[in-house]
């Protein structure tokens, strides 16, 4: 087996908690997006960040957050990253960093050669990045649509930060996006569900199994 990151984005339960860790995911994904099925309010959030075993990082999911709101996810929940899946700037993302003391993730949408040269400018300030399909123009979600982009696009590609593979990844298709692009982690959330917002336990153990199980071919 390959150690190959999984995060599995949106739990919203006790129970997804105790299986994502059961599966062997690095990191666990709290959504603060009210139009998201997967939100969870801060309090909701520190009941299953408790819960989460030492291993498991547990990461903040924002969208265009305030202060305020940032404030108070970062008071009430124990947390280990904050994922900024907006449209922040690259000064915001140093902005959040220095004021939290927390590593920032950086979601970065892809559909074409143009938007790649983002994932340089985001890589200066941000301490990982999450390489995403980029949302239809009138989606109501920035991501966790299950959608995915040309994989060729990154393939052999490599920044100055740690990356994560996102955008409509599923147990069936994971292994070839490994293959594909030489992610050495991956991100999913509506690929594991068995309806909107619903976290299915068969699906996240064979996520993490085909991710795990995963031939990286090394591009030279």
């Amino acid at each position: 087996m390959q150690d190959i990151r999984v995060k599995i984005c949106g739990l919203t339960c006790a129970a997804d908690v105790e299986v994502v860790a059961a599966a062997g995911a690095a990191y666990g994904g709290f959504v603060f997006f009210p139009k998201s099925p997967r939100n969870v309010t801060p309090a909701v959030a520190r009941e299953l960040a408790v819960l989460a075993p030492v291993g498991l990082a547990k990461v903040a999911l924002v969208v265009d957050a305030s202060d305020a709101l940032l404030d108070e996810i970062t008071a009430q929940v124990p947390l280990d990253m904050l994922q900024l899946h907006g449209k922040e700037s690259p000064e915001r993302v140093a902005e959040i960093r220095t004021r939290y003391g927390l590593p920032v993730m950086k979601a970065v949408g892809v559909a074409d050669e143009e938007d790649l040269p983002m994932l340089g400018v985001y890589a200066q300030v941000a301490d990982q990045l999450l390489i995403d399909a980029k949302p239809p123009r009138n989606a109501d979600l920035p991501g966790g649509n299950g959608l995915a982009f040309d994989w060729r696009l990154v393939a052999g590609k490599r920044w100055a930060k740690p990356w994560m593979l996102a955008g409509g990844l599923t147990p069936d298709n994971v292994a070839t996006a490994i293959a594909m692009t030489g992610a050495r982690q991956v991100d999913v959330s509506s690929g594991v569900e068995s309806a909107p917002g619903v976290k299915d336990a068969a699906r996240i153990a064979a996520f993490v199994t085909a991710a795990k199980g995963a031939r990286v071919v090394p591009k030279l």
